[in-house]
């Protein structure tokens, strides 16, 4: 049964695409010099989407968008809802046996119809008006609203053919919310090399020092504050627009929990990239793997959670050839990326002293999350249990966390260990051998003895 957001949102869209259609007769009538009820494609107005509630209306009316906005949306969703429009751009030149030159356009892998390109757009926004086709181009260079928000963009050229040959491309996201009415997260992919950080912890689970809680609450401050401190403000004029920080500390000591708990308290998307993943060995790799991350998260208000920062933000050493000098430029280009992004961006690593000093200073904060003290580590042993366990009478979690220094996530797989061989005996009842296996087991895997 189609759902009713998808039927106003396909009403929505059929009127729009009449706009369209209009607007492509009146092009072809005007480029032919043919008698034409209009003298200007600017003088057929777009639908007016009084009060409805589709997808698409609410985003036009969000952002006011103008009538060349309007039309590179439609012009960039015709290919996937409507291809058969674009068919009149197929008919070829009898003195070339090509299609007109003018008209832009291409084929995908797949797709056997016309896919429009910057050229398309030009055309039959501009015709041969050269000051309009120039001011058009802002609409794909990040100075336009569509360009800014990620919604669409110009596939990227081979390097000395014109920029405006790339074919129009419209996000996923953007497409599935305005025709299925779904807003969906990106997937990880080579598209975007960044997957959806989640748990189901709550922030008291997380047992961290109060330094580090305090400064964690300036974090927040920044989330709910920095639209306020930026703009009404005014400090815009002095502050770079997003907020960095160095989460450092042993393994197992929460980094990532507590990159994924910032994000699930303030109701904000968390991405972790794994940089140990991502940086290339090929020239240039790295910086696109990194643009995808970052072109796709802007003004979308996620954080953006770079695990194992050591493998790109190590000390360096002196540049003594070509391989050393790409690593630096795979670093500038990072730290470049991460002074403009507007929202919040957290590093991971084991140690602080990895990271090199010139780097620290672009960061507000850093944050110390250090081996769990006796007290942490009690606490950590006592909520991780389920409460469907029971724990043997021989078992002191006191005596447990003063005997054994480990680091909360050792816990963590101490006590699936132990609550798995307790259901493998088909009890609840935690028993001390098990736990004792356990932390041996963790000790061996990381070749220390107790």
């Amino acid at each position: 049964m189609v759902s009713e957001r998808i039927k106003v949102n396909a009403s929505d869209l059929q009127l729009e695409l009449n706009w369209f259609r209009e607007i492509l007769k009146t092009r072809s009538q005007l480029n032919a010099k043919e008698e034409c009820k209009y003298a200007d494609i600017y003088d057929i107005s777009p639908p007016y989407f009084n009060g409805s509630a589709s997808d698409y209306a609410l985003y036009i009316k969000k952002y006011e968008l103008s009538f060349e906005e309007r039309f590179l949306l439609i012009l960039a969703l015709t290919p996937h809802i409507k291809p058969e429009l674009l068919d009149i751009f197929l008919v070829k030149n009898e003195n070339t046996n090509q299609i007109y030159t003018e008209f832009g356009g291409k084929r995908g892998k797949t797709h056997l119809g016309f896919w429009p390109t910057g050229e398309t757009a030009m055309f039959i926004l501009a015709g041969s008006n050269l000051e309009r086709r120039f001011s058009l181009q802002r609409a794909f260079d990040g100075m336009g609203l569509l360009a800014r928000e990620n919604i669409l963009w110009l596939e990227e050229t081979e390097k000395g053919e014109p920029a405006m040959s790339g074919a129009i491309m419209i996000s996923r996201e953007a497409l599935e919310l305005f025709t299925l009415g779904e807003d969906r997260k990106p997937n990880f992919s080579t598209e975007f090399p960044a997957k959806l950080l989640e748990t189901e912890m709550e922030w008291s689970d997380l047992i961290l020092t109060s330094q580090a809680t305090e400064q964690l609450a300036e974090i927040e401050n920044w989330i709910e504050h920095s639209g306020t401190l930026l703009h009404d403000w005014q400090m815009n004029k002095s502050l770079k627009p997003g907020f960095r920080t160095l989460l450092y500390g042993p393994p197992g000591t929460g980094k990532t929990l507590t990159a994924a708990l910032l994000g699930k308290k303030t109701n904000r998307d968390v991405y972790r990239i794994d940089l140990s993943q991502m940086v290339s060995k090929y020239i240039g790799q790295t910086e696109k793997n990194l643009a995808k991350v970052f072109d796709r998260a802007e003004n979308k208000s996620w954080i953006l959670f770079f695990d194992e920062a050591d493998a790109l933000f190590g000390n360096r050493t002196s540049t003594k050839d070509a391989h050393d000098r790409y690593a630096n430029q795979q670093v500038s280009y990072l730290l470049q990326r991460i002074e403009v992004y507007n929202g919040l961006v957290i590093l991971a690593s084991n140690l602080k002293s990895n990271i090199d000093e010139a780097f620290l200073r672009r960061f507000q904060s850093m944050i110390s999350l250090p081996m769990p003290g006796k007290e942490e580590r009690y606490r950590l042993w006592k909520n991780g249990f389920s409460n469907e366990a029971i724990l043997a009478s021989d078992i002191d979690l006191n005596e447990i966390a003063d005997k054994y220094e480990i680091a909360g996530g050792i816990i963590i797989n101490v006590i699936q260990h132990c609550s798995l061989k307790a259901l493998s005996r088909k009890s609840n009842e935690i028993q001390l051998q098990d736990i004792i296996t356990g932390i041996k087991r963790e000790y061996h895997k990381n070749r220390r003895t107790i």
